[in-house]
């Protein structure tokens, strides 16, 4: 199957999952068990393979699904998805259709991931001017995600959406290096 296929798929399971809690109210709950179980699955990718492999049936695997959703305490709304993907065999794009509900839950909460990324740890007094700047630069509610990358060797890489902007010390020499050879 297409990868664009499997994305307008996980994009339907997504959206209905957000607007059943919607309804149900518990839009910032089912949020935080979609990235309770990101972490999971990242973790442990068997786990996906196992409920993705069609030999185990689905009434064992939503039985396993409860399970473990009772251990970690996620909202039955959660849960009832997770069982629809199941019952459909969908469980091997699990990982598109949460990264899909966060996608859809950072629309709705005018929120955005924002990638920072500087040679060394910044303070927390920098942390926290970024992103007043970020936010109200950009009109959201900043989600960072902030990155070590000593080649940088200094200054800011800021990513967000498809756009890059590129404040550090080797974006500053690359780009004179291309202007010297002619290229700009």
């Amino acid at each position: 199957m297409k990868k664009d296929s499997k994305n307008k798929i996980a994009r339907v399971y997504a959206e209905a999952l957000y607007e059943a809690s919607e309804q149900g109210k518990v839009t910032d709950k089912v949020y935080k068990d979609i990235l309770l179980l990101l972490d999971v699955f990242t973790q442990n990718n068997e786990f996906v393979k196992s409920f993705s492999n069609p030999i185990w049936g689905s009434d064992s695997k939503k039985s396993a699904l409860k399970e473990i959703a009772e251990k970690i305490k996620i909202n039955q709304d959660t849960l009832n998805c997770l069982s629809v993907i199941v019952d459909n065999d969908r469980f091997s794009e699990i990982d598109l259709i949460l990264r899909a509900y966060v996608e859809i839950y950072y629309q709705k909460h005018n929120m955005l991931e924002v990638e920072i990324t500087s040679a060394k740890a910044l303070n927390v007094l920098q942390n926290k001017k970024i992103l007043e700047i970020l936010s109200q630069k950009l009109n959201k509610q900043i989600i960072p995600h902030f990155v070590v990358d000593p080649e940088i060797l200094g200054g800011l890489k800021i990513k967000y959406g498809s756009v890059m902007i590129d404040d550090s010390v080797l974006g500053k020499l690359n780009r004179l290096e291309i202007m010297m050879k002619g290229g700009q």
